[in-house]
């Protein structure tokens, strides 16, 4: 459905006294295919290039070498836009905020319609229960919860085909983890998405079908969390620190 095919993504090396068009390495030659309608968690060390991945999926970043088939289709080179319109939406991991812009004029836009009775089912699903909540400014005044919510809501209403969310428990309490998790679940289950969540919370990646370890930019694994669970404590893959953002022991892998 979605296969990486030996994908490399490069960047120059920082000025730290290396030649001057000399290349850092971010992803290094993954291959891997995503089915229709499973749910995958993508887990590393900070650094590894697990976001790395999800953005060249969604075309943020441009691939230095390799191909992203799509249905059959090369997207490789097609633009944000355009694999947007084919089926492809990011949810990123701290959402943009717009002064002068109801969360109402987001959703419309994601939708395609401004008619009420959409909009509503789509909030509804999202669990918002109040319609004032449509009409509220998409800015600095959100909590974290609020704007994820009005994220999640744009990526849903879009009807994707592939639902990428980057670390989509930041800014949110531990207690709205739980159900957001349960959100992604139905909506992949009852649309057949094909839901790629990166992210260190172990909720997300108890839940995941299946889990891909990234550790300096290869895939260090791929199955379910117990079979990754010896990778995850040997720190020669990761420290502590590293994969926990949070400060709830229970709730993230350090």
């Amino acid at each position: 459905m979605l296969q990486l095919q030996n994908i490399i993504f490069k960047v120059p090396a920082s000025d730290s006294g290396k030649e001057p068009q000399s290349e850092q390495t971010i992803i290094n030659d993954v291959s891997f295919t995503f089915e229709q309608g499973g749910f995958y968690a993508i887990t590393g060390p900070n650094g590894s290039g697990k976001t790395t991945i999800a953005k060249l999926i969604m075309g943020i970043n441009a691939l230095t070498q390799g191909k992203i088939i799509f249905n059959g289709k090369d997207i490789t080179s097609l633009p944000i836009n355009e694999r947007s319109n084919a089926g492809i939406v990011y949810g990123f991991q701290h959402p943009a905020r717009f002064k002068g812009t109801t969360f109402r004029d987001l959703l419309s836009i994601s939708l395609g319609s401004d008619d009420e009775e959409k909009l509503v089912n789509i909030i509804s699903r999202v669990g918002v229960c109040s319609m004032d909540f449509l009409d509220k400014p998409v800015d600095s005044k959100l909590s974290g919860g609020e704007i994820k919510k009005i994220e999640l809501a744009t990526v849903i209403a879009r009807n994707p085909k592939v639902a990428i969310y980057d670390e989509p428990d930041t800014g949110i309490d531990l207690w709205t983890i739980g159900p957001m998790v349960d959100l992604l679940k139905r909506e992949q289950k009852e649309n057949n998405t094909t839901t790629i969540v990166v992210s260190h919370n172990k909720t997300f990646l108890e839940a995941a079908d299946t889990l891909l370890l990234i550790k300096k930019g290869k895939i260090a694994y791929t199955g379910d969390l117990a079979g990754a669970m010896p990778m995850l404590e040997d720190l020669s893959v990761c420290t502590f620190d590293e994969l926990c953002q949070g400060e709830n022991d229970a709730q993230c892998y350090r």
